[in-house]
């Protein structure tokens, strides 16, 4: 899949196919694209999800064990549809509240009813994708259901339960003042705090309930705790941000030892009204690759 490929497709983002061919529907329960059926496709070693959409100019069929995304009724990309252990390849990837407090414009899950997962519940899912013999890391991620606090407190519950299994563990939740300590000495490999968006002007419109200054702080702290390169964050293109805000934002993430995540943003339903989205094009996100490690 050449980068410019995979660029279009992200662009995009969705594809018009018969969801039989894809086997397991997943429905993802977290984040900008909740609610929306996806999989997940493999070219060349490159992957790329997608989301279903009847009206998107990307189609799919199926030719012999290959996948094949046509455009404008021609071959665009041949390749196959990874199968998913739980909602992606190879992980335990786990919602813990599906629901949020925090009303970040762009975001789906304060708008849905989403189900709260008990502790034995999460447990009992890890066990299921275990129980494969396929699983080789643990995500767990959530939203935040009465406060960051409650969410680190059963963060560390799940992280210390499933540590037996001896595979990676990643945590992304809402960062707090303890929960990197904790969260390392519990057994967490990884930490994820989200900027969202590094435009300064831009995030008290979509993000009003958070500080972009204190999770950058938490974010430097994550750093000298589980060290560099082990602590991420997601950054959503299409909000308004001009490339050189994402450029110097990229950087400063950089220089701290955080690896960013660019994400491309697009419009919800539910969020219809309350903020403008404009999804990056193909020939934005192929500028923009130098800056976060190409395709």
């Amino acid at each position: 899949m050449k980068p410019e490929v995979k660029a279009e497709l992200i662009a995009i983002g969705a594809v018009d196919m018969d969801e039989s061919l894809i086997g397991k529907i997943t429905i993802p329960t977290a984040g900008p694209g909740a609610g929306s059926t996806a999989f997940f496709f493999k070219s060349d070693g490159h992957r790329v999800r997608l989301a279903v959409n009847e009206g998107s100019p990307l189609s799919a069929v199926l030719d012999g064990n290959d996948i094949v995304i046509m455009k404008g009724g021609k071959e665009f990309v041949r390749g196959e549809l990874e199968e998913e252990l739980l909602h992606c390849p190879g992980q335990a990837f786990i919602t813990m509240s599906e629901k949020c407090v925090f009303d970040c414009k762009f975001c789906p899950v304060p708008k849905l009813d989403g189900k709260v997962k008990s502790l034995d519940e999460v447990l009992e899912l890890v066990e299921q994708a275990h129980s494969t013999g396929k699983l080789e890391a643990i995500s767990i991620t959530s939203g935040v259901e009465s406060t960051p606090e409650n969410e680190v407190k059963r963060a560390l519950e799940v992280v210390r339960a499933v540590k037996k299994h001896d595979v990676p563990i990643g945590v992304s939740v809402y960062p707090t003042p303890d929960s990197s300590v904790v969260l390392k000495n519990a057994g967490a490999d990884e930490i994820k705090y989200n900027v969202e968006t590094m435009d300064r002007h831009l995030y008290p419109k979509v993000c009003p309930d958070q500080d972009l200054d204190e999770i950058l702080n938490y974010l430097k702290e994550a750093v000298s705790i589980f060290g560099r390169n082990r602590v991420f964050s997601n950054f959503i293109i299409g909000l308004g941000e001009s490339d050189e805000t994402v450029e110097k934002g990229l950087e400063e993430l950089v220089s701290m030892g955080v690896v960013p995540i660019l994400r491309a943003g697009g419009m919800h339903p539910l969020r219809m009204g309350e903020i403008d989205v404009e999804r990056p094009t193909r020939d934005r996100l192929l500028r923009l690759t130098p800056f976060f490690g190409g395709f």
